[in-house]
Parts: C-alpha cells; structure tokens; sequence
C-alpha cells in the first residue's frame, strides 16, 4: 500500500489524481487539502477517508468539521493545516496542486519530513527553485513532475543518466488564440479565453495557455528540474498536443514522449515512478491523427513567454515578479477589470520596475509577491 496526501485535491489535477487512486486498489489517502470548497471536499473525505482534510478559511473548516463529525477525520485550517497536511507522518508521497505561492512552504516542510513530491504547483519552483532543488539533494527524497511536458522530459531521460543533453523541446500547443496577431485580440473575452482546444483545466491555468504565460512558467521550471540552462530549452508549437516534450541529446539523437492529452498518465507515472501500469482511456491512434504539425512561437503577439526567459535570466526575485504580476493580472481579467491585454503588459510593468533581490528567503519571495501586488493595484487606481 502506498500513502499520499493531495493539496489541492478540488482542483483539476486534485481531482484527477483522486480518479487514478480510484483505479488502483493499493493506493491510500492519508490528508486532504483545499481552498474553500467544502461541498466537493466533503464527498471527497466520504469517499476516500482520509485522516487529515484542511480548508483554508477557519470559518469554512468549522462548518465541514460540523458536516463530518461522525467520520475518524480531523478538519484544520490555514497554513498551519496545509503544512500539518503535507508533512502527515504516514504519507509517502505529496502531490502539490495548489494553485500560487501558497505552495511553497508546505512542499519545504514535506522535504524536511522526507516526503516525495509529485509537483504540479508551478510556483513553487518557479519562485523558489533556488531553494526547492538543494533541499531535495539534501533529503534524498524525489521531485517527480506531473505537469504533462515536464513528465514527458523526465521519461525521455529516464535511463539516460550520464548522457550529454544538447536540447529540451518543450512542447506547446498554442492555445485557442494560435496563429492571431496582436491586434486581434484586442477585444478577447473570458469566455474566448477559456476555451482550449486541447486540455480541460482550471480557469486560472486555461488563460495562462492562451497568453503563453503557462509555457513561460514551464520554461523557468524546466530550468531547475533538469538543470538546464536556457539557451537549451526551446518551446515548440505542436497543435495537436500529442508530443507532450522531447529531449535531443548530443549525438543528435531525439527522445519524444507521446500519448493522448490525458493528466491521468503523468500522474499515475509520478505516483507510481519508475513503474508503469495499466491505465484505462483512449489510445492514440496514428491513422486518424494522420499528421503532427510544428510551429514557431510568435514572441511579440505573445510575449509573456518572451518575458518569462528575461525574467529566468535575470534570476534572483525577478521571476517571482513575473508570476506574482501574471496571477493577480489573470484574476483581474477573470473579474473583467481589464482587458485580455493589459495582462502581458502588467507582467511587462511589474518586471520593469522591480529592484532585483539575487537569493531572496521565503519570507522575502512572500514579500515581493505582496509588493507586486500592490504595484499592480495602484498602477490600475491611477488609469
């Protein structure tokens, strides 16, 4: 039997993950987190029983406490919760999902316990990769990536160890907005922005594949992972998305990872890591898919992908910025406060005007997170 806990576990790759566990009889749920929805999580805790479920509001935790008292649960809250959660004494492996910087403490708490981390919360390492990857080597303990392109780098290289690597193809698929210039996506809408081609994701997300912004996140997080400098890592438009990444090796040699666009194999793949096992769904059929189609990205229609590689260059906070300017940017625009493209242009400003910090602590990536925040804010009180 192997024990994991999920942060994040109402989101689409918490819900996901809880699907692959459904399918296979000897894995176990020990803790459960979530931001606010206690009506999913509640069925959650019903179904898979966990020991531990954490809701972020206090006030929202004491009324799922209420709604669960006749199960052997114990309901928390806050960070204190999420970190109780990741660092549960049972559990083997975390997989983070949640979504922002909230992640960072409890992925360091869960490193320091000697937790494996099946990492789907991009910000954590985005933010904080230059302390993430020395407490993994630290702890001997595994950063397995779930998120589909940096799953498809890793099992291109699994067995590889000592080989040169030359390039890391990053695949992406485009989003809905492929192929537009600038000017015609003056007047985007939420609801345009939200329909992907390809993937079904959280809202957050799904925008972030249409500006590009996910694939710069993903770019800074290829980074770390596979320690790679950036000059190596070239993003690819596969429209398709049946390439999810491939790695060139020195001797020109290229390894691909292919398959549906399903996250239930990535996860899978990181939960059960370096085993394979059956998983149901559709097959990839290479007859009625008939071609693969590769683009080059448009850098100026979308350049929050070109400020994400100035962002990783510069290093130090600066790609804290990026990802703290691009979330409160993207929740604005999924409030209709602004338009699809201030988002980029927010990014644009935030990086402009931040004072570089060259090895910032978590307390102080919490700060500039804050701080950029703030900037955003006042930069739209004064339009």
């Amino acid at each position: 039997m192997k024990y994991i806990s999920i942060l994040g576990s109402t989101g689409s790759i918490g819900t996901q993950t809880l699907e692959v566990v459904k399918s296979n009889r000897n894995l176990m749920v020990n803790a459960l987190a979530a931001a606010n929805n206690i009506d999913l999580l509640e069925m959650q805790i019903r179904e898979f029983r966990p020991k531990l479920a954490c809701v972020w509001e206090e006030k929202k935790a004491k009324e799922l406490a209420l709604r669960v008292k006749d199960l052997p649960v114990s309901i928390v809250s806050g960070m204190d919760g999420l970190i109780g959660c990741a660092t549960e004494k049972n559990t083997e492996t975390v997989v983070t999902a949640v979504v922002g910087m909230i992640g960072i403490l409890p992925t360091v708490e869960a490193i320091k316990a000697g937790k494996d981390i099946a990492i789907a919360n991009k910000e954590t390492l985005v933010t904080a990769g230059h302390i993430i990857m020395p407490l993994v080597k630290e702890y001997g303990v595994k950063l397995l990536p779930v998120d589909s392109e940096h799953s498809a780098i890793f099992q291109a290289l699994n067995g590889e160890d000592g080989n040169v690597i030359s390039r890391i193809i990053l695949t992406a698929s485009g989003g809905p907005f492929r192929g537009k210039k600038r000017s015609e996506l003056e007047n985007i809408k939420v609801e345009d922005a939200l329909k992907h081609p390809n993937w079904s994701m959280g809202r957050k997300i799904t925008v972030d594949s249409s500006t590009m912004v996910n694939k710069g996140l993903e770019v800074i997080e290829a980074k770390w992972l596979f320690h790679i400098d950036l000059d190596r890592i070239q993003v690819v438009i596969q429209p398709q998305s049946i390439i999810h990444s491939a790695v060139e090796f020195e001797d020109g040699g290229i390894i691909a990872q292919m398959g549906m666009p399903d996250m239930k194999l990535p996860i899978q793949y990181a939960l059960y890591y370096p085993k394979r096992r059956k998983l149901s769904g559709a097959r990839l059929d290479f007859f009625k898919l008939g071609k693969l189609t590769f683009e080059e990205p448009d850098l100026e229609t979308f350049k929050g992908l070109k400020l994400a590689y100035e962002a990783a260059d510069a290093g130090g906070s600066l790609p804290t910025v990026y990802n703290a300017a691009n979330e409160i940017a993207v929740a604005k625009f999924l409030n209709r406060e602004i338009k699809y493209l201030d988002i980029p242009d927010l990014i644009e400003a935030a990086v402009r005007n931040h004072k570089k910090v060259e090895n910032p602590s978590v307390s102080e990536i919490l700060n500039i997170e804050a701080e950029t925040y703030d900037f955003i804010k006042l930069l739209q009180k004064d339009k």
